[in-house]
């Protein structure tokens, strides 16, 4: 494991060879269920990224890197990772906060440097990734609705509306806004500019790229679901980050007795049930 006091150390010192999962860690909620996951899928380089004072995680190895650095507010993460994209160009990165886990199909048996060498086949720069809200099953046990071994999805209510852009508004070509999970059903307590889940989170550098605040490119084919000629692959970040946040801050702890609904379900941890779902495509990956 390598310490580094600022972000500056950390470019100077570590190999950014990609894969490359860079985590932002709001806080010591499931740092370590957020390592192990990234190591299963198969990252060369984990880098945590967190403020003075929060305790450091637990887990240990010579692919994670531990980086003190400023993560609130709305330009701290595109800070973080548009430095990155200049220091690693060419390469393929994530980015995800802690307890969020990136899922992409059929990740059991295939490592995520083997679906992005096919990714990469398809002339592809970029993932979209939707994020999908896990739950805990009983706020009575997990008052931060935080709870891995009983979480929950929704398996409807997910949507999409035309994302308009440029001087005259008109529908932008291959992009759309997602919506659906905890922010769709809460959303009376999330700003209107928190609501979508789609993110670009799985995208190769290139020096200048630039990531925006509402997780969104300045590189319009970056943000598109799928090239003009066919569907391509997508990927799903179960997170948990909704639900920590509406069951922890005062203005929806209190409004909020339960995220179970009649279309919730146990979450299986398998790839198979967010393809199922619709979640998630395989592409003309089989």
């Amino acid at each position: 494991m390598h310490h580094h006091d600022n972000l500056d150390g950390f470019l100077r010192d570590a190999p950014l060879r990609g894969p490359l999962a860079l985590v932002i860690a709001e806080d010591p909620v499931e740092q370590d269920s957020t390592i192990r996951h990234l190591r299963a899928r198969g990252f060369r380089l984990i880098a945590v990224f967190s403020p003075l004072g929060q305790p450091r995680p637990a887990e240990r190895g010579g692919d994670l890197h531990l980086v003190r650095a400023r993560v609130h507010g709305d330009t701290a993460v595109p800070a973080i990772v548009n430095r990155i994209i200049d220091a690693a160009p060419g390469e393929w990165m994530h980015y995800c906060y802690n307890a969020e886990y990136l899922f992409h199909p059929f990740c059991e048996t295939r490592s995520v440097g083997e679906m992005l060498a096919f990714h990469t086949e398809e002339r592809r720069d970029a993932m979209l990734t939707y994020v999908v809200d896990l739950y805990a099953g009983k706020l009575a046990i997990a008052p931060d609705g935080v709870h891995p071994q009983g979480a929950h999805l929704d398996t409807t209510g997910y949507y999409a509306l035309a994302r308009k852009g440029g001087p005259h508004g008109h529908p932008l070509e291959r992009q759309l806004d997602f919506f659906g999970g905890l922010r769709w059903r809460f959303e009376q307590h999330v700003a209107p500019e928190r609501r979508r889940i789609d993110r670009i989170a799985l995208f190769r550098a290139r020096k200048g790229l630039r990531l925006l605040p509402d997780h969104r490119f300045d590189d319009d084919e970056y943000n598109t679901y799928a090239c003009p000629w066919h569907h391509n692959l997508t990927a799903a970040l179960c997170s948990f980050r909704a639900a920590k946040a509406l069951a922890t801050n005062p203005g929806s702890t209190f409004a909020i007795e339960s995220f179970r609904w009649h279309n919730s379900a146990p979450f299986a941890w398998h790839s198979q049930q967010l393809m199922d779902l619709g979640l998630m495509e395989p592409g003309q990956w089989f």
